[in-house]
């Protein structure tokens, strides 16, 4: 089910309505990006020692030479911050990339809009909590070695899926029922945000995948919704 739904996700990319969607979602996409690239640059400027002396060697200077070396490292660094970018746009963006989906796919089950500030608060929340996700893997990698690019995937995924899918359910249910049919389809939700935090890890497709993670659990709510029809039938 989880593949399926990417698979349909990709196909509704070049649609005419869901392009324009797309090219506004990768200009909000970088715009995020860069604007977090300019915190760690300004974060190390202001935080770390303006320089340090070494034997033989005297003083060096370390925040100059830290800021510029993350821009030297940007396409290290969007293999980080890639997915919190991804959950900020979830909040800023998605439903409209949702509502488009279901309106061509699914017109006759369409969902109610969102309200837009509880979706920003939501995808601040997910944003911290991918950030903190990201610094621990790059911590922890020497001492988890080839294991830190699971816990980074396999938590990630997991962060990113909870949050799209809640987003795409509570369009059609009551949180509580959102939260119960997430619940139920844990592993397909798990496996769908997986699969896209690997996407957000590929330099230049990792521009588009924002709005196709949204488009893919769009599909997967009502892939499930089928489901259960046919179920109940």
């Amino acid at each position: 089910m989880s593949l399926r739904a990417l698979i349909s996700a990709w196909q509704d990319l070049l649609r005419p309505r869901i392009l324009g969607l797309v090219l506004t979602g990768v200009g909000l996409t970088l715009v995020l990006f860069v604007a977090l690239q300019a915190v760690i640059f300004w974060a190390i400027r202001w935080f770390a020692p303006e320089a340090i002396t070494l034997p033989w060697i005297g003083p060096v200077s370390v925040s100059g030479w830290l800021s510029w070396g993350s821009l030297a490292l940007f396409p290290v660094m969007g293999f980080f911050l890639m997915a919190p970018v991804a959950a900020a746009f979830s909040g800023l963006f998605a439903e409209r990339v949702a509502t488009q989906v279901e309106a061509i796919r699914n017109p006759h089950h369409r969902g109610q809009p969102l309200d837009f500030w509880d979706g920003v608060l939501e995808s601040l929340a997910l944003l911290g909590l991918i950030l903190l996700v990201g610094i621990g893997s790059l911590l922890l990698t020497p001492v988890l070695g080839p294991l830190a690019p699971l816990l980074f995937y396999s938590a990630n995924g997991w962060l990113l899926g909870r949050e799209f899918f809640q987003m795409s359910a509570r369009m059609h249910l009551a949180e509580e029922r959102a939260t119960a049919l997430r619940r139920d389809l844990s592993m397909q939700v798990t496996g769908l945000g997986v699969l896209i935090a690997f996407l957000l890890t590929v330099p230049v497709l990792n521009i588009v995948v924002p709005v196709l993670a949204a488009a893919g659990f769009t599909h997967l709510y009502h892939l499930s919704r089928i489901s259960r029809s046919d179920r109940r039938g």
